[in-house]
């Protein structure tokens, strides 16, 4: 039994699958028996935009169900920050978009139980439970809404452990984690490494548009971040470019993986196997010996909130409410930021305090409200 999982799709424009997917890669899938993508763009005409910050991103209808034809896709994994870009219309449509061309979903719902459901694949090797989960941004369903399986620690633990104790095998599949940083935080391995100490037999995310390592724990494999799969938009960073197919072959009640590179043309989005992999096998191979020793683990995580530090400082501070972008430049070029050490600590308690979490979301989500 072989199961093929991809990182990010999002095909947003006019393409060609018979033109632009090699056919190596074609034949590929097509000796797969299971072969899972991760759908990060709602497939809608639906033109109603949530309020939100960063892109909203739609899915070309033709082009999408193209390539899902030429890649023989299963299952569309709708866990992810983008799903629900144009409201609950735009989940809904993509799944009936889905259904309609005989693709299953997981991942995303009408409602939030239809979004929590694990996803039960039956196969010659036994029963394949996938929990597909995405951290909390703008898409998660709630009690009065649809929308993707948000990421929370109690639920996600209890399904895990039910689907261990009904399945012979449990994957977890997990959209999160730090765009363009190609390690895992060290509160992100302890949750992957938690998932598989209640029952994971397999982790594997995406979400960080770069690749990430590996590492076994337990006996179970965790793939911190296989990149872009197909993501029609073109971006100043390399690693946009590359990404990991995952693969599982299960036989004798194990699971045995591998990755393969993938690489897309930045002009022309052409996807195939990288031809040369030595340098990006070197590059996995070193995120896994740092992922797998603390020190430098921790030591790396320090250096890029380091990077990141100004940043953040400025997404908590008060210029944020400056809507001129030409101002808000002057301002970062000044370095001014509109901020004070009293303000900084009463922002970390609202994070920190799981009490005063809950009601700066809710008072947040309501002022939100068009």
């Amino acid at each position: 039994m072989r199961v093929l999982i991809t990182g990010d799709l999002v095909i947003s424009q006019q393409y060609s699958a018979s033109e632009k997917v090699g056919a190596d890669l074609v034949e590929y899938f097509a000796g797969s028996d299971l072969n899972i993508v991760n759908l990060e763009a709602p497939v809608t005409n639906c033109e109603s935009k949530i309020i939100k910050t960063g892109p909203h991103l739609k899915a070309n209808r033709e082009s999408t169900l193209d390539v899902f034809r030429h890649l023989n896709v299963s299952i569309a994994a709708l866990a992810n920050n983008h799903i629900k870009d144009y409201d609950e219309q735009g989940v809904l449509d993509t799944i009936a978009f889905c259904r309609d061309n005989n693709i299953d979903t997981m991942g995303a719902g009408k409602n939030y139980e239809e979004a929590v459901e694990t996803k039960v694949v039956q196969t010659p090797e036994g029963s394949v439970a996938i929990i597909n989960i995405a951290e909390n941004e703008w898409a998660s369903a709630d009690e009065t809404s649809g929308g993707a399986n948000g990421m929370c620690l109690i639920k996600d633990t209890k399904k895990i452990q039910e689907a261990k104790r009904q399945h012979d095998f449990v994957f977890v599949i997990v959209h999160g984690g730090h765009e363009y940083y190609n390690l895992p935080s060290p509160r992100m391995q302890k949750q992957y490494r938690f998932y598989v100490e209640q029952g994971a037999d397999l982790v594997v995310g995406h979400h960080t548009h770069c690749i990430s390592g590996n590492e076994v724990y337990q006996g179970s494999p965790i793939f911190y971040s296989l990149g872009n799969f197909l993501f029609t938009k073109n971006s100043v960073h390399p690693d946009w470019y590359t990404g990991l197919v995952l693969e599982v072959d299960i036989s004798d009640g194990k699971l045995r993986t591998s990755v393969k590179p993938v690489h897309q043309k930045p002009d022309t989005f052409e996807l195939g196997f990288l031809e040369d992999c030595a340098e990006v096998n070197r590059r996995i191979d070193e995120y896994s010996e740092i992922i797998q020793d603390q020190v430098r683990l921790e030591q790396a995580w320090r250096e890029f909130v380091k990077q990141r530090e100004r940043s953040y400082l400025g997404y908590w501070s008060a210029k944020v409410f400056i809507k001129n972008r030409y101002i808000n430049a002057l301002f970062n070029r000044l370095g001014f930021r509109l901020t004070t050490t009293r303000a900084l600590s009463y922002f970390l308690n609202l994070m920190r305090c799981e009490a005063h979490a809950d009601l700066s979301r809710a008072v947040i989500k309501e002022n939100l409200k068009p």
